[in-house]
């Protein structure tokens, strides 16, 4: 493939006879920002130690620009991390733990001042040269440690749920930070996290993983507007999950009422997953609606109302709307066709849902 930077290779791991990847084979391309992401034990972590060179494959590969590093060091590696615990040297002051990567190095104390004026500049701390890190805030600390990880020059930051310890409102400063750094400093980011709002809003591209496999790789749109599975679409974002039958193309059967679809292909009278997003679901006058049902639950959450319509085979349906339908309101439900997304039944619980194409 074109343009990729980090190619892994059927890399498979276990850890104590438990298999924690499974032929994983995935591609990472200069300057993306790629997301793993998935709930925790689905080998995510284990794929970032991998590519940083802290956990060696029991099979497969690690290519780096074509060059195999499956068993080069971490310090051998054009790569750096910046972990959750942010591992900063307490007896250090700010100025010495950005150096110390530089120092080892051997750079000029010239060369190693400039670098650490920059990389202070670069996260909005400029200044804070002889603080000690335990005057610092969470969201502070976190930034020495980019900087600290950015002096070194990486072709790569990996980065291990490093805003996983701070308050909603510093996590979501530090993720247009990241954004913002990831653009000024043109190199790749390889991001683990199980907060899929975070991956959707700073991600190129999103892995999502589950029990060693990967599920599905796309962009943050695709990931959620196009779920490859019930799995994907039940990880990212609300969802109403549902059992139905492709009667034919373009014709859906969902709890005996036929939805116009646009999805083909997936042959006649068989049983599909349907994914609809609550947002997609519209609650018209009852004789408007291609089913009915009642509002039993009813949430205001600031910018929209949450409520569940239970239709008469006792589904309830999650439904987000501006416009507020009160407990007890009967209603209809309209989905628009291109608005029903149509998904094959797996074969069984753990199928692979993508296979990486070579």
């Amino acid at each position: 493939m074109a343009n990729e930077l980090i190619y892994l290779k059927n890399i498979s791991k276990s850890f104590d006879g438990q298999m924690v990847l499974d032929d994983l084979t995935l591609y990472i391309k200069e300057n993306e920002f790629l997301t793993l992401l998935g709930p925790s034990g689905c080998g995510k972590t284990t794929t970032l130690r991998i590519i940083g060179g802290f956990t060696e494959p029991d099979q497969g590969v690690v290519l780096f620009e074509g060059k195999d590093i499956t068993h080069m060091p971490p310090n051998k590696r054009q790569l750096n991390t910046v972990f959750q615990k942010y591992a900063l040297f307490t007896h250090m002051n700010i100025e010495e733990n950005i150096a110390f990567g530089l120092k080892i190095k051997g750079k000029t104390k010239q060369y190693i001042d400039d670098k650490i004026k920059y990389a202070l500049k670069l996260v909005n701390l400029d200044g804070y040269e002889k603080r000690m890190p335990d005057s610092l805030s969470g969201g502070q600390q976190q930034r020495i440690a980019i900087a600290r990880a950015i002096v070194n020059e990486p072709k790569v930051l990996l980065l291990d749920e490093p805003l996983g310890a701070l308050d909603l409102k510093l996590r979501q400063d530090m993720q247009y930070e990241l954004i913002r750094l990831k653009n000024e400093l043109g190199i790749t980011f390889i991001y683990v996290t199980h907060d899929q709002e975070e991956a959707l809003t700073m991600s190129d591209t999103i892995v999502v993983m589950n029990q060693g496999y990967i599920q599905q790789i796309g962009t943050p749109e695709k990931i959620y507007n196009e779920p490859e599975n019930a799995f994907v679409a039940d990880f990212i974002g609300d969802s109403n999950i549902i059992d139905a039958v492709m009667i034919q193309d373009e014709l859906v059967e969902i709890f005996g009422a036929k939805f116009a679809c646009v999805d083909t292909g997936f042959g006649n009278n068989k049983p599909v997953d349907v994914v609809i997003r609550p947002e997609d679901v519209e609650l018209v006058d009852k004789e408007k609606g291609i089913l009915q049902g009642t509002v039993t639950h009813l949430i205001f959450k600031g910018v929209h109302y949450e409520m569940e319509v239970t239709t008469p085979n006792g589904y309830e349906w999650l439904v987000h709307s501006t416009e507020c339908f009160p407990v007890g309101t009967e209603v209809g439900i309209y989905v628009k066709p291109f608005n029903i997304q149509i998904m094959n039944k797996p074969e069984s619980e753990d199928e692979e849902a993508v296979h990486v194409e070579e």
